[in-house]
């Protein structure tokens, strides 16, 4: 009796040892898979679009990003993240910029102006933002909020600062650094610089650089300041360096900690770093990829001898890599397609300058984007109220539905792979009929003012159109050393043709400055009256 006592005694003890034991296991697998989970893969570029001139600051476990948009309205756009890799567009720092009439299109423009290279940072429970628009009347904006996918009010217009980066010191003195290497005061409620505040060069340039170093973006790091920046050396290309200092007026040393060509494209430069809530620390830098713009790309930041080295240990932009973050699913994507069924613009739309309120509606016909004529003017470029969204990498495919059966005569609607060099898709209206017209244009502007000089029309191809609803399509590659669009109609959005054949995108900064974009437009070159409804915008992007 005793024996079979203590063998079920024995059975029950290794079976219970045997439970703690699988227990022990799926505990340990549990966790595996929760790091696993904690982790986040990606690939560069983490946003194959125009997304320059990176900001970054972080609250806890949330990033958010500022960009440039420049002569896009609403412009300054911020995009929240979790992960540093997938990001989402929280809010627009303003609707609209009212300087110059010329952010009107009224008297010029400011293509290539406007918004430019912006600082956030987060101080005392408050977002903050500075940009300076490279144009007249040459005053910075100051922006703040609680909450940055919410609104922003303007605290305060200061002098210019050129690629500035906002810093605020714990005992609440504020800082900006801009241009190459100038450093003033502001006063602590940043409503100006402070009178006999600093306001000093901090280094001089070397004989290796030559001309600007811009795109300044400062970080304080166990004690010590980093100031980042991009720089042009003699007979180089672009790249990233850094300037620290154990006082914030210097001395300053500097040393290069980027400088590589990235998946055959060149121009790795200008960015931040920022860490996480585990003490790692990243870069985010852009790079120029032609058409398509200036895309990010994220990469390790490791401390050597108290300097930010970026890439990986070969100090080289990786093409993959796992960020030690749990995955961030933001809902949206920075560009997407559009049902116009709600009485608000997804808030991935832009407009090109300034739009006129009145000139469009989303209620006026449910379901449709309605865009009305509202000034005489003879080209794309100097025409109110063209929407865009950006174009993506490697490869993308935007879709407009378009009913233009109330076009006036000399209204020219259409679809376009807008930028300085643009592909049009123009539905132009001429007498009582109606052509589809290919085309590209380039325009001239005055480098001083940007006021258009000159738009240079070449025709590929016309067709008549012999009905009131048609359906246009433009295809983009972005592949190294390809930057193709090609343009498509249909009457029925099932059977396609081509039209016009090629054309070559191209990024270039002396005219619009930015990654070419697609833009759904009407306007009229005779009288006012006609209007265009958009049924859809349908986007798609391929790997």
């Amino acid at each position: 009796m005793k024996r079979i006592v203590v063998l079920a005694a024995i059975v029950m003890f290794s079976a219970c040892n045997t439970s703690k034991k699988i227990n022990t296991h799926r505990t340990h697998d549990t966790t595996r898979e929760a790091n696993v989970k904690a982790t986040t893969a990606y690939t560069n570029p983490i946003m194959w679009a125009d997304v320059p001139d990176l900001s970054v600051t972080r609250v806890g476990s949330d990033y958010y990003l500022i960009s440039t948009t420049m002569h896009l309205m609403p412009g300054a756009p911020v995009m929240k993240s979790r992960d540093l890799v997938h990001w989402e567009v929280a809010s627009y720092v303003f609707d609209r910029l009212e300087d110059t009439p010329k952010y009107d299109l009224i008297d010029g423009t400011v293509y290539g102006r406007g918004q430019w290279a912006s600082s956030i940072r987060y101080y005392k429970g408050k977002y903050y933002v500075l940009f300076s628009p490279n144009d007249a009347p040459y005053r910075a904006y100051i922006y703040s909020t609680s909450d940055p996918s919410g609104k922003w009010e303007l605290v305060s217009r200061t002098p210019h600062f050129h690629d500035a980066s906002l810093f605020f010191e714990e005992d609440g003195r504020v800082f900006v650094f801009s241009g190459t290497g100038s450093l003033r005061e502001l006063k602590s409620d940043l409503s100006d610089v402070k009178p006999g505040g600093v306001d000093i060069k901090i280094f001089e340039r070397d004989n290796e650089e030559t001309g600007l170093l811009e795109g300044s973006q400062v970080t304080k790091y166990n004690g010590r300041y980093y100031l980042l920046m991009i720089s042009w050396p003699k007979n180089g290309k672009r790249r990233q360096v850094c300037y620290r200092a154990d006082k914030i007026t210097g001395p300053y040393e500097k040393k290069v900690i980027l400088e590589d060509d990235f998946a055959g494209f060149p121009y790795v430069g200008q960015g931040t770093i920022i860490d996480d809530e585990k003490g790692n620390w990243y870069g985010l830098v852009f790079q120029d990829r032609g058409g398509v713009g200036r895309v990010p790309l994220l990469m390790p930041c490791r401390w050597v001898d108290a300097w930010p080295m970026l890439g990986d240990k070969n100090g080289k932009v990786p093409l993959n890599g796992r960020i030690p973050l749990k995955t961030f699913d933001p809902g949206r994507r920075i560009v997407e397609g559009d049902e116009f069924s709600s009485n608000k613009l997804n808030i991935t739309w832009q407009w090109n300058h300034n739009p006129v309120t009145d000139a469009w509606s989303l209620t006026e016909r449910p379901g449709f984007l309605r865009l009305r004529t509202s000034r005489v003017v003879d080209n794309l470029y100097a025409a109110p109220n063209t929407i865009t969204q950006r174009m993506e990498g490697p490869q993308c495919s935007g879709t407009v539905a378009i009913d233009i059966s109330k076009m006036k005569d000399g209204d020219v609607a259409g679809f376009s792979a807008f930028n300085g060099h643009a592909g049009l898709l123009s539905i132009i209206r001429d007498g009582d009929k109606k052509y589809l017209v290919m085309s590209t244009n380039v325009v001239d502007l005055d480098n001083r003012t940007k006021a258009i000089k000159a738009v240079a029309a070449e025709e590929k191809d016309r067709i008549e159109l012999t009905s009131d609803f048609i359906y246009l399509r433009i295809d983009a590659d972005f592949n190294l050393n390809k930057d193709l669009a090609t343009f498509h109609y249909s009457s029925d959005n099932i059977n396609w043709k081509s039209i016009g054949g090629e054309f070559k995108m191209r990024f270039d900064y002396m005219k619009l400055f930015m990654g070419t974009r697609f833009a759904i437009s009407n306007y009229a070159t005779k009288h006012l009256g006609g209007y265009i409804d958009v049924d859809f915008f349908k986007y798609e992007r391929k790997a």
